[in-house]
């Protein structure tokens, strides 16, 4: 008989937990991203492929942990049929359709507490202000429908109200004690806050209350990357993702699981693995295509191997994903520069420094763009030396002090094709005629009146 990696594993990684190994974090890995569910019931009739990053878990307890309960209702088949078309339009990333569907859903259906969830998921991904209130209204009208409840958690935290976060996970936790999710989300809250030592103890908690509950081992591998237990971290993905020797009695959890792909490779960039985190980032982007933090690290890697063939498709549908990821249009503008999509490229740059003025890469690559270009659109060439020289100056007004680029050539080069310019426009105009002699009969009645 086949053995689970035992639960003991993940408590010997908490109790070599060390005060003194608490620092920050460079770059956090983003919180798992969530999606809508499936509709359960009836009314779902001939359902759509559940699309990558579908969270259709009804409950994380195990199943014979679950206290009698009315089942939630089943939405209604009209607002099923919107729903279907919600999540077909979510699974190619046209979030401004999923958004219509499933508003369509909650309208044919208010009770579809399923609909308002999904609904909550992709406005939050449009920067929607009504996120918030989708997903309360789903778990308002199914208590402990916990994908609303985690969302609507995580939701205030990334809105910095950690403190708001953590009363309703307490609160709910009282009301759901055999919710897993409810635990290891409480958990992330308290890794957010520096805690920790209580986001070991309380997602070894969820654990316990489900040995099998995925996203609770994740956690416990973001806090020791959050706190530079790099070790530590990558242990606990060994055990989600390869498992151990001998594998037939400790195979992995999740040999699958995106969050715990990025985070490795997370790790391995950091730790100069470059193949490795490569790697890494292309298997977290073909499970969760809708992973936009995946996808920009994977294009990232091939910018800078010179295959921006490759980067643009992984970058456009990261900007369809998360319109507002700053880094996924700072790339994609590189990406078209490179393709020599000079338009676009100033487009994508133009949206970044409308959003981050003050962020250097964006005047180092606009200088890139002004200088190589053979034209820039609406641009003569000596207004584009004069932005390239603009740019790169900036850029390394901003840039990190100490830190060693080729900003000093480029700004060299462009002043010397400015010179250029200048040399070549003044050769360009015509000799000045010399000035008209005066005539001698002038000169004569001049001599004659003096």
């Amino acid at each position: 008989m086949k053995r689970r990696l035992p639960v003991t594993l993940f408590a010997s990684l908490l109790a070599v937990t060390s005060p003194f190994a608490l620092a920050s974090c460079g770059e956090e890995a983003t919180p798992p991203p969530k999606a809508p569910t499936v509709p359960a019931g009836p009314a779902a009739t001939a359902p759509v492929q559940t699309p990558y990053g579908m969270n259709d878990t009804p409950s994380s307890a195990r199943p014979y942990d679950l206290p009698a309960q009315t089942a939630a209702p089943a939405m209604n088949a009209r607002a099923a049929a919107f729903y279907q078309s919600g999540l077909q339009a979510f699974a190619t990333g046209d979030l401004v359709n999923a958004r219509a569907q499933f508003g369509q859903a909650t309208q044919a259906d208010p009770r579809a507490h399923q609909a308002y969830y999904s609904l909550g998921v992709v406005q939050e991904r449009l920067r929607d202000a009504g996120a918030g209130a989708s997903y309360r209204q789903a778990f308002t009208l199914v208590p402990d429908y916990e994908p609303a409840i985690v969302a609507y958690a995580m939701l205030l935290a990334r809105k910095s109200q950690l403190g708001e976060a953590e009363r309703l996970l307490n609160e709910k936790r009282g009301q759901m004690p055999k919710s897993a999710a409810v635990a290891a989300t409480l958990a992330e809250i308290k890794s957010l806050q520096r805690d920790t030592g209580s986001a070991q103890r309380i997602a070894q908690e969820a654990l316990k209350i489900n040995p099998d509950y995925r996203p609770a081992m994740v956690i416990i591998a973001r806090d020791h990357y959050r706190n530079r237990r790099l070790d530590l971290a990558l242990y606990a993905l060994q055990a989600i993702l390869d498992g151990f020797e001998p594998v037939s009695e400790n195979p992995p959890r999740d040999r699958d699981n995106a969050e715990a792909l990025l985070l490795r490779g997370l790790i391995y960039r950091e730790q100069g693995q470059r193949a490795a985190a490569l790697e890494e980032f292309r298997k977290a982007v073909t499970r969760r295509p809708d992973l936009v933090e995946a996808r920009v690290q994977l294009a990232t890697y091939l910018l800078e191997a010179g295959n921006a063939q490759e980067a643009l498709p992984l970058l456009e549908g990261a900007v369809r994903f998360d319109s507002e990821h700053v880094a996924a249009h700072l790339n994609l503008g590189d990406a078209y520069r490179l393709l020599e999509r000079y338009a676009d490229a100033k487009r994508e740059f133009d949206w970044v420094l409308a959003r981050d003025p003050n962020l250097a890469q964006v005047h180092y690559d606009l200088g890139l763009l002004y200088l190589f270009a053979p034209a820039v659109p609406g641009m003569t060439p000596k207004q584009q030396v004069a932005e390239a020289i603009k740019s790169l100056t900036r850029f390394q007004e901003l840039r990190n002090k100490g830190q060693r680029d080729d900003s000093e050539e480029l700004l060299n080069r462009a002043k010397l094709k400015e010179g250029e310019l200048n040399a070549a426009a003044a050769a360009a105009q015509p000799a000045a005629p010399p000035p008209a002699a005066a005539p001698d009969g002038g000169v004569a009645d001049a001599a004659t009146d003096t």
